[in-house]
């Protein structure tokens, strides 16, 4: 008796076993198949790009995505090739805008510079005409008397002075003429000064172009002229006299020099 009830009931045990193990393998198919379609749809959706951006934030914080960038730079309804396409055109499009304006400036500058370089060209070329316009002006020297030269030019050489009682150099030419002789200018020109020389008397100075002056010694008057006046050529100055400290004991004549540019130079080389 007692060993049919025990058999009775290692029976139960066993269907109760059965039983329950068959309701678990139900459940646990019913939550496996449940997870296959829900992975299901999400996989069309990201697909579909309909996700939206908290969407896929959630999940990707859910599986510790490293890629924060992309995540945060989504926008509803894109997916992430879309997003980094338009960050790349973007990108594209501020480089380009600044290369262009870059370039604008730079061809600003060019032409600038072009604009510029022909006004110091018309300044200097204008410059070089009046230089050549000053020295094209041409100067024929005249005797300022008629008379024999009766001593020359000698500044690299030495001339016997009666007055001095020795050999010196003389910085113009002496042209014998007797007193009260009119004195011309050789050249037109301006009065510059009308002096006493110690050495050589009543002396006027002309100055002419060309950096050129002319100076007439040992007057008796400078009645015709005074100091500024600009003056022909073959215009009276003053007389021939003999007030030359350094040249009393020649005879009656005119002490006559030129210079250039502050030099003595030999007078016979430019009368004509």
């Amino acid at each position: 008796m007692r060993r049919d009830v025990r058999r009775k009931n290692q029976e139960d045990l066993s269907s109760k076993i059965i039983k329950y193990s068959a309701i678990g393998v139900a459940i646990l198919a019913v939550i496996v198949f449940a997870i296959l379609i829900y992975s299901k749809n999400l996989n069309e959706d990201v697909k579909e790009g309909t996700l939206t951006s908290e969407q896929i934030s959630s999940i990707f914080n859910s599986t510790n995505s490293s890629d924060n960038t992309e995540s945060a730079s989504l926008e509803i309804g894109k997916t992430v090739e879309e997003a980094k396409n338009e960050t790349i055109e973007n990108t594209i499009t501020e480089n380009t805008t600044t290369e262009k304006s870059t370039t604008n400036k730079q061809n600003n500058v060019l032409t600038t510079n072009k604009i510029t370089k022909p006004t110091t060209t018309s300044t200097s070329t204008s410059a070089n005409e009046t230089k050549k316009e000053e020295v094209v002006v041409e100067l024929n020297f005249a005797k300022p008397v008629e008379g024999e030269i009766v001593k020359e030019f000698a500044v690299d050489s030495l001339l016997y002075s009666n007055t001095l009682q020795e050999w010196t150099t003389h910085t113009g030419i002496d042209i014998k003429a007797d007193k009260t002789t009119v004195v011309k200018a050789a050249e037109a020109g301006t009065v510059k000064s009308i002096k006493n020389d110690p050495r050589y008397g009543l002396t006027i100075v002309i100055e002419h172009a060309n950096g050129f002056q002319t100076i007439y010694s040992n007057l008796l008057t400078s009645e015709f002229v005074v100091e500024g006046e600009k003056v022909e050529k073959g215009q009276s100055l003053g007389t021939v006299g003999n007030t030359a400290a350094f040249e009393i004991a020649d005879e009656s004549h005119l002490h006559f020099e030129i210079l250039k540019d502050s030099v003595q130079v030999n007078p016979n080389i430019y009368l004509k």
